[in-house]
């Protein structure tokens, strides 16, 4: 009996062919991937921003800064690096491994899964791309439905500058995710909600496939007495409404020192109008909500607590304004769900160590924010775990390609980007070589004390 047409097994098996023919590990092949990526961000800028604005109404400015412009430079970098990375690390061999030599070397993985994100669906589903062709992997990429023009646009041009026998472009939804995690690979990266990352955890399990989550969460950014709440009021505002909140690492909320709440509201006011106007509503550079069952999920949460500024909505254009909240309840939605929009509470608390400790009784953030005196920081590292941590500004981290981008406990596991992104899809394989002039005694039977205390000496 003849077996039923698979086409993702089918796509599966022929990046598999692909790998096996030793085609993906040379540097130079390597090479060639990331510099075509790096050159389809500026060749095709326009068709990518084009689709961009119309999945989400995003800004040219915004496009290119943290879509664009970031995937050409990771992949730059990559390329730039991408020979010392895969060339064997020295381990030092202790005396009774001598003669020896001792390193590991890394190794591609094999077939990666990436499973982009929707708000910001260049540089979440090439971003992984680029740390697998690194390590030398093959790829199915899987954009986001939900930003539906992008995904159009990365799957008609893609091919055109990435080997197309290495990286397979698969477009759909909830039905043909399903069918490719139903499928082996050697590593899937997954950027989303937890829901869903708890979906593609048990998928992968029953291959013991090993998960990269970039999951989320409520990210909380505390201002002190002691900040200087003109910076930090600019800064948290461009971090907040940056893609109109649709921002896995923006500022969820913030928790501000007693006392200072009102003035801190009133900045951020401030900076609203010099940024969008009197009327955001009317300004080329603010997004919308990408679709209607997201737009009607972040106008719910204007229910709860006080709008001190903000608040309008426009449901034909999924539009939510840049929106401040106070005398919200901590069991509100909005306090407990992850916002994805442009919404944000301002909540008192009595002095940083209450901050602190409302951190801590949370889950583990994706990014945290703090803005105030070096000491007050360091307090802030010490005694809080988030995925990443930003001190007196908001998301800059990503500016940095040597440092890894990843979550911690419900905001996810695993890293990536820079040298992270290429460790991510690599074994690090152990590797001993042993001459053969010499061979200690002392390690083979039959045991003595005399041989046992050689041991003791030399370990």
């Amino acid at each position: 009996m003849e077996r039923a047409p698979d086409p993702f097994a089918d796509r599966v098996a022929a990046l598999r062919a692909t790998f096996a023919s030793g085609r993906t590990r040379p540097i130079e092949w390597r090479r060639r991937q990331l510099d075509g990526i790096a050159r389809m961000m500026v060749e095709q800028e326009a068709a990518l921003a084009a689709a961009l604005a119309e999945d989400l109404h995003k800004p040219l400015q915004e496009a290119w800064i943290a879509e664009l412009s970031f995937i050409q430079g990771e992949a730059a970098y990559a390329s730039k690096h991408v020979a010392r990375w895969a060339a064997p690390r020295r381990v030092r061999t202790p005396l009774v491994g001598q003669p020896g030599r001792s390193a590991t070397v890394p190794e591609p993985l094999g077939v990666g899964l990436v499973i982009g994100a929707w708000n910001y669906p260049i540089q979440g589903t090439l971003g992984p791309l680029v740390g697998a062709l690194a390590a030398g992997c093959c790829a199915v990429v899987k954009p986001s439905e939900v930003s539906a023009a992008t995904s159009r646009a990365l799957a008609a041009l893609l091919p055109r500058y990435v080997d197309p026998e290495a990286v397979a472009v698969i477009e759909g939804g909830v039905d043909e995710t399903t069918a490719l995690l139903a499928q082996r690979f050697d590593r899937i990266v997954y950027t989303g909600n937890g829901q869903v990352g708890r979906i593609v955890m048990a998928a992968a399990a029953r291959h013991l496939t090993p998960v990269t989550l970039e999951l989320g969460g409520k990210s909380p950014c505390i201002v002190t007495r002691q900040a200087d709440l003109e910076s930090a009021a600019r800064r948290i505002a461009w971090g907040k409404w940056l893609n109109a909140g649709q921002t896995c690492i923006a500022p969820d909320y913030v928790l501000v020192e007693k006392g200072l709440g009102s003035t801190l509201v009133e900045r951020l006011r401030a900076q609203v109008r010099g940024m969008y106007g009197d009327d955001p509503k009317r300004s080329p550079d603010f997004a919308r909500i990408v679709n209607e069952r997201h737009f009607r999920r972040v106008a719910g949460y204007l229910g709860a607590g006080r709008v001190a500024f903000g608040g309008d909505t426009d449901a034909d254009q999924r539009y939510v304004a840049p929106t401040v909240l106070v005398d919200v309840p901590p069991d509100a939605p909005v306090m407990t769900e992850e916002i994805f929009g442009p919404i944000l509470p301002i909540v008192e608390v009595a002095d940083l160590d209450a901050a602190i400790g409302w951190v801590v009784a949370r889950d583990k953030p994706l990014a945290l924010y703090v803005f105030g005196a070096a000491a007050e920081a360091d307090a802030v590292i010490a005694r809080t775990s988030a995925g990443q941590v930003c001190v007196n500004d908001t998301m800059m981290f990503m500016a940095v390609p040597g440092l890894p981008f990843g979550g911690v406990g419900a905001s996810g596991t695993g890293a990536y980007t820079g040298p992270h992104g290429f460790t991510t899809f690599s074994h690090l394989k152990p590797v001993m070589r042993r001459g053969t002039m010499l061979d200690l005694d002392a390690r083979y039977p039959p045991y003595t004390a005399g041989k046992l205390g050689l041991l003791r000496r030399l370990r």
